[in-house]
């Protein structure tokens, strides 16, 4: 029992996301009280994926952090799509058809998911590299979004104002703990040490962290007013366009002897971001789009530390 636990962790943690939601909602808690939980996630949440990423940073050679031909290969691909998907929305009336489009987009824009440097540790790829993207990519959509987005969205907000919001988004919970583990290296080398002795304590906080975001993500769907078909058709364009992302993550990564963290990079989202720019800019059923990527994404880490075990 204990082993099947361990090998299936993921899928275990994000069913227990969906029932904590399903849970929550039966009891009928008052307003109060909902309000309460939800401000409590957004909280703890930051808090859990901060000190995550705190513990794994303490871990990177930093030395390592500097630019690989697959970044910008990567790069050009998500951005790439991006322009393309932007152009066609543009032309495209707004119908079943545009909304598909739509959630392929929000999935293809979203940045690299900050906890991939936990799952790229556990499989034994290369956390720094992928480090290195993840900075580069959360940069590059805080600049492309806002020039992308007036294409096919009716949005009053300028260029500057966007920008801003993407940089208060993406940035804080990814480069404060990058700054915080660069100092610890340098300066507190015997607490760097224990940390690094702490081999699966950013994997457990993330596991925390995901069934939070799950039930974030189920709770996005649930006050989402669509109909089968189109969420059958949601469910079906996230599954590809995580499958084609992975997929050409690790095709790109290979010849440099990188395809595990390359394929995270362009594989392994940062759901929550779609959920926001649902919310935020685009139509909010997209954010229907950020919860299947999320079972996607996690379901593909799950096969793959099971093969990795």
């Amino acid at each position: 029992m204990k082993q099947f636990i361990k090998n299936w962790s993921l899928p275990i943690v994000m069913c227990l996301g969906v029932l904590l939601y399903i849970i929550a909602h039966a009891l009928q808690l008052p307003t109060a009280v909902k309000d309460s939980i939800n401000n409590g996630i957004k909280i703890v949440q930051p808090a859990l994926i901060f000190s995550m990423l705190y513990l794994s940073f303490c871990k990177i050679d930093f030395k390592q952090l500097r630019l690989r031909p697959w970044h910008g290969y990567l790069l050009l691909v998500q951005i790439g799509i991006m322009g393309l998907l932007s152009t066609l929305l543009h032309f495209l009336p707004h119908n079943n058809w545009f909304i598909l489009l739509e959630c392929s987009l929000a999935c293809f824009i979203c940045p690299t998911a900050t906890a991939s440097v936990v799952i790229v540790e556990k499989l034994k790829g290369n956390p720094a590299t992928l480090l290195m993207y993840n900075i580069l990519i959360n940069l590059s959509v805080a600049v492309t979004v806002p020039i992308f987005i007036p294409f096919f969205v009716q949005n009053e907000v300028g260029f500057l104002e966007t920008f801003t919001s993407i940089v208060k988004q993406v940035c804080p919970v990814l480069m404060i703990p990058l700054i915080l583990a660069r100092l610890t290296n340098r300066y507190l080398p015997k607490l760097r040490d224990q940390i690094r002795k702490a081999k699966d304590a950013a994997f457990y906080l993330w596991m925390v962290a995901l069934a939070l975001a799950m039930a974030t993500a189920t709770r996005a769907f649930a006050h989402t007013n669509i109909d089968l078909m189109t969420v059958i058709g949601i469910m079906v364009i996230t599954a590809i366009t995580c499958l084609f992302q992975f997929y050409v993550g690790r095709k790109i990564g290979k010849p440099f002897g990188d395809s595990i963290s390359a394929g995270q990079a362009l594989g392994q989202k940062n759901t929550v971001f779609v959920i926001w720019l649902a919310y935020t800019f685009m139509d909010p059923i997209c954010a229907v789009a950020g919860g299947f990527y999320s079972i996607w994404h996690n379901t593909v880490n799950s096969i793959q530390l099971y093969r990795n075990k």
